[in-house]
């Protein structure tokens, strides 16, 4: 009897602290469950809001301030396949993860690499194109250099785009280099071309066409880019029908050869050349 008169108002304190420890929804994920996931606000809004930074020849202005580029082709087919219009929203490289959280766009489609950090925070589509690292450095200071061992010396000056994966294999496969960063390639490059590094890390096909827009200034090193990384669009947590939507779409345009078109006529020629310079 005494076990009776005490179970009951114990049982009732654990369901008022079960009731107060259910886990708070992030504001965005709270606006997105109450208005439908992200797929079918897009459909009902007519407007699909792409989220990007700017790489070379991934996103870029042209002369008439258009945005341009491997990555513009591909978000703007994925709006024309939806049936709706595109916008783009450039952003900083080092927020962009958090601006998506927030709600600023529904979609990252900027050269994004899956990594397990990231996907703690967003969720990723299945891969449409792979990357690699590459290296540019110093004609005559590193003009050379043939291998990665060559750049890991304490007295080697690495620049690399800060919150990329350049920043993170620099630092992994050269541990021992210094490793300065900065917010736009722009600036990586000007930190060579001005003798105040040695070479920059970034994704292929960046250095390549910085060797060939400086050939008496700087040079290939390194035959090959020196990792390979799988390139997906990334979208808020917990919206499974956009995903879906994604890989199909992926899957559709990557067997019908649209991708790879795309990726030769931006990573393997100068066709497009003429409308930034």
């Amino acid at each position: 009897m005494k076990f009776r008169r005490l179970a009951v108002p114990l049982f009732a304190a654990l369901l008022l602290v079960l009731g107060c420890s259910k886990p708070e929804q992030q504001p965005a994920a709270q606006a997105q469950a109450g208005k439908g996931g992200a797929l079918e606000q897009v459909l009902q809004r007519g407007v699909l809001r792409v989220g990007f930074s700017t790489f070379v020849p991934w996103a870029m202005q042209d002369k008439k301030g258009d945005f341009i580029g491997f990555e513009i082709d591909v978000a703007r087919r994925l709006a024309q396949d939806m049936g709706v219009k595109v916008e783009f929203a450039p952003t900083q490289w080092s927020g962009i993860i958090p601006a998506l959280l927030s709600g600023k766009f529904d979609i990252i489609i900027g050269g994004m690499s899956i990594q397990p950090q990231r996907a703690l925070k967003v969720n990723f589509s299945i891969p449409y194109e792979y990357s690699g690292m590459s290296i540019v450095g110093d004609r005559l200071k590193t003009g050379k250099f043939k291998s990665l061992a060559d750049f890991n010396r304490p007295d080697i000056i690495l620049a690399a785009r800060q919150g990329t994966t350049a920043a993170d294999a620099a630092k992994k496969f050269m541990p021992k280099a210094q490793v300065r960063l900065f917010d736009q390639e722009a600036q990586t490059i000007q930190e060579v071309l001005g003798g105040r590094a040695h070479a920059v890390v970034a994704s292929d096909p960046f250095p390549a066409f910085q060797a060939l827009k400086y050939p008496d200034k700087l040079s290939l090193p390194l035959a090959e880019p020196f990792t390979k990384e799988p390139i997906a669009f990334a979208v808020r947590k917990g919206d499974q029908d956009f995903l879906n939507f994604l890989d199909s779409w992926i899957r559709m345009v990557s067997d019908e050869g649209w991708l790879a078109e795309r990726h030769h006529y931006w990573f393997r020629t100068e066709a497009w050349k003429d409308q930034v310079e």
